[in-house]
Parts: C-alpha cells; sequence; structure tokens
C-alpha cells in the first residue's frame, strides 16, 4: 500500500478524494485539516481518513480493501497526527453499526442514538468530565433540595441579552450551572469568550462557570459527512447532544431547568429550541424559554456585534454588551477579520 496525505488536500488530488468517499456515501467535510489516503499498486484510493480538531472523521475502506487491517493503519496515523498536535483526547461520530469496528481500534463508546454513536479515546472521559463538574460546583449547588438551573451558550461574545438570561434564570433558581461551548470555529476562541463570560458575571454569585469541553456539542462541530439528509442531521445533532446532558450530565448537578432564549432568526437554533421542549422534559428537566431583550428595536445578539465590530461602530457597541466585554473589544480592535 502507499501512503499519502494532505494538510487539507486541493486540486485535483482532493477531487480524487471527494469522488472516493462520494462512492462510500460519505461526504467531505472543508473543515478537515490533515487527510491520509491508502493507495493500490494502481495508485487507486481503497482508504482514507482525515481530522478536523480533535475528531477523527471520513474513515473508508474500499470493499476490496476491507478486512485487510487498512483501518488500524489509518487510525494508528491520525492518531498519531493528533498526538503530535498536543492533543490527546480524540472523538468520533459515526453510524452505530460501526461501533464493533472502533471499540477494537481502542475508542469507547460515549453515547449511542438512533442515528449516531459518539465515541472517544478514554474510557472513563466523559465521568472525568463530570467528576470535574461537581469540583468546580459549591457544595451547596450540588443539593438536591435546591433549584438548579443550566444555561448553554456560545457567547460569541458576551452581551447584555446573555446577561439578562442568566438574571432571569437566577430569579427562579438557587444556583445556575453555565456551559460555555468549546467552539473553535466561533470568531473568539473559546478562552476569549470564556473569559468575557467570567468578567461580565463577577457579581452574580450564584453562577457556577463552565467550560462545556467536547461533551455538550454545538451545531458547528458536529459532523454531517456520514448522512445524506442534512435536515436530518440537524435533528441527529440535537438528539445527541440533549440525550447526552440529560442522561449524563444533568442527574449528577441535579439539574432540573433549562434555560434557554428566544429565537427570531435563527433557524437552526428554533429547531434546536423546539427539540429542547421535546427531549429534556423526558429527564425530568423543565424548559424556561426567555423573550429576548429589545434595544433600539433589535433584539441583542452577538451577531449584531460582530457586525458593528466589522464597522468598528463601538459606540452602538457599548449599549448591547457589558462594560467588561467592550473593554475587551476595545484591546482587539486590530483584528482584521470578523
Amino acid at each position: 500500500m502507499i501512503c499519502f496525505e494532505g494538510n487539507p488536500f486541493s486540486g485535483k488530488d482532493l477531487e480524487r478524494l471527494i469522488v472516493f468517499l462520494k462512492k462510500m456515501e460519505l461526504e467531505y467535510e472543508t473543515g478537515i485539516e490533515y487527510t491520509i489516503c491508502l493507495l493500490d499498486q494502481n495508485f487507486n484510493i481503497v482508504g482514507t481518513g482525515s481530522v478536523e480538531q480533535n475528531v477523527l472523521k471520513c474513515i473508508a475502506i474500499a470493499p476490496e480493501a476491507q478486512g485487510l487491517g487498512l483501518a488500524g493503519t489509518i487510525i494508528s496515523n491520525l492518531i498519531q497526527y493528533q498526538f503530535e498536535k498536543g492533543r490527546s483526547h480524540l472523538f468520533i461520530y459515526t453510524k452505530p453499526e460501526n461501533r464493533d469496528l472502533f471499540e477494537e481500534l481502542g475508542f469507547f463508546m460515549i453515547l449511542m442514538t438512533e442515528d449516531v454513536i459518539f465515541m472517544e479515546n478514554r474510557k472513563h472521559g466523559l465521568k472525568k468530565y463530570i467528576i470535574q463538574l461537581i469540583e468546580e460546583s459549591p457544595a451547596e449547588a450540588l443539593n438536591p433540595g435546591k433549584t438548579i438551573g443550566a444555561i448553554v451558550a456560545n457567547c460569541n461574545p458576551f452581551t447584555l441579552g446573555h446577561r439578562y438570561l442568566i438574571e432571569q434564570a437566577l430569579k427562579e433558581c438557587n444556583y445556575v450551572h453555565l456551559f460555555i461551548l468549546s467552539d473553535e470555529r466561533s470568531f473568539f476562541k473559546t478562552e476569549e469568550r470564556f473569559y468575557m463570560v467570567e468578567e461580565g458575571i463577577r457579581d452574580l454569585k450564584r453562577v457556577v462557570l463552565h467550560n462545556a469541553s467536547d461533551f455538550i456539542i454545538s451545531a458547528a462541530t458536529f459532523p454531517t459527512y456520514f448522512m445524506k439528509e442534512k435536515e436530518k442531521a440537524g435533528i441527529a445533532n440535537c438528539r445527541l447532544d440533549l440525550e447526552l446532558f440529560g442522561q449524563r450530565i444533568a442527574p449528577d448537578l441535579h439539574i432540573t431547568k433549562r434555560f434557554v432564549g428566544t429565537e427570531p432568526s435563527c433557524c437552526l437554533t428554533r429547531s434546536y429550541n423546539k427539540k429542547i421542549k421535546q427531549i429534556l422534559p423526558q429527564y425530568g428537566i423543565e424548559i424556561r424559554e426567555i423573550e429576548r431583550i429589545i434595544l433600539n428595536n433589535q433584539a441583542v445578539s452577538a451577531s449584531q456585534v460582530r457586525s458593528l465590530l466589522q464597522l468598528r461602530d463601538y459606540d452602538k457597541i457599548k449599549d448591547i454588551v457589558p462594560e467588561t466585554t467592550l473593554d475587551y473589544l476595545l484591546k482587539t480592535t486590530s483584528r482584521q477579520e470578523i
């Protein structure tokens, strides 16, 4: 076998890869940063696998080459690449029928739904994350006799709308767990968004701030390469994320309420909110949808802030973000792309 690598592929090499993946009923995803292909003696692709951040994806072996151990070769190569990038905790989203294959290659199931299986290369990765969440929480917030709420947000960046949602949740709860999504595709990096939120809620003593890690899944990071119907893929993403939250995360933190803001413009978020109302109550979690605040006849949103940043219109930005967020944005005026 001939090993052929790309960081990522382009041109005719990319076209060949896309054609091979289509034959295998998979789609190439534009966020891929590295790919390995195995070629036969005629230089035809017979196996491939790719990486995007800490997720292994688009792994496929041609029917005529199955049973030759090529999957193991590809996975070993991808893991080596990830380790060289300093990434040791790795994930795979795939079809449920692939469970045995990836378990043989050293991956462990986190959760399986009808359409997706979510796996990691650590046997107790999720359990350790939940222990971390518990350790980050004050003892009183772990009291099952208290009313404990949760909010999951990207905060790209942190706005007065986010702040308002948190304040409304605190009116109904003794403590609120606030999970900030780990999504490096956002304009602001995870650590930047976490910092802005941390600074913006310092006076709110009953908020427990957490990094969502890789166990609370954003729409941006969920792979859809193995699903033909993209609408179905979106539903599968919602179900996987919400069942993981409802089954595994919420119980140990005694979360009984989850708060979301109304969504006037984004169809994806509206669809997600609809699924939240359908799924999480099955796990004893009440859903509270809070009307967004309106300033200057417009619903406050992070996308609005990013648009104003592009114009460097800080006079309007200061009306819709906390002072701490504004201070941070003013320090980052050297950014050229929004």
